[in-house]
């Protein structure tokens, strides 16, 4: 036995090489059991995936989700320009006011007479006095421009307007 020699001068009897060898023979098929288990999970998570499709179909899927991209990319940028637009018009609007009641004449109770100032985001807009008397009732209307008045303003004017440019409704 030629194969005895070599083990023995190795320092290894035949036995001991015999059952290394067949641990080596068990790991390597329990690798390759859980290698096979891996590929089949792959396979059938794949076949999921491709169920009912071929390479036609799934290029249509594939090109029918960019046009559905561009078309929101498209949406969102009217969007965009939708709310510049309306930005623009609110600025424009009225959205500060400021009131002050007050008695106009001496003689009269309740503070029936008023001041309101009423103005868009760049301060511009008008003045509103209503002066109410026993006899009569006067209107007055004054142009705000800019937080500025090119006609002289009472002080309950004043008030009001002060009240609208520097005041936050909560």
């Amino acid at each position: 036995m030629n194969t005895d020699k070599i083990f023995e001068t190795i320092g290894i009897s035949a036995n001991t090489m015999v059952l290394i060898l067949f641990v080596l023979v068990v790991i390597l098929l329990i690798i390759t059991i859980v290698q096979i288990a891996k590929l089949n999970n792959l396979k059938d998570r794949y076949e999921d995936f491709m169920e009912g499709k071929d390479a036609e179909t799934l290029e249509d899927t594939i090109i029918q989700a960019y046009r559905q991209i561009d078309g929101l990319v498209a949406n969102d940028q009217e969007r965009k320009e939708q709310n510049l637009k309306i930005s623009s018009a609110l600025s424009n609007t009225f959205q500060k006011f400021g009131i002050v009641k007050y008695d106009a004449f001496k003689e009269m109770g309740g503070k029936l007479s008023f001041s309101i100032a009423i103005l868009n985001a760049d301060n511009t807009g008008f003045i509103l006095n209503v002066m109410h008397s026993r006899e009569a009732c006067y209107t007055y209307v004054k142009e705000i421009i800019k937080g500025e008045s090119y006609v002289a303003l009472g002080d309950e004017e004043k008030e009001a307007l002060n009240k609208a440019m520097y005041e936050t409704l909560d």
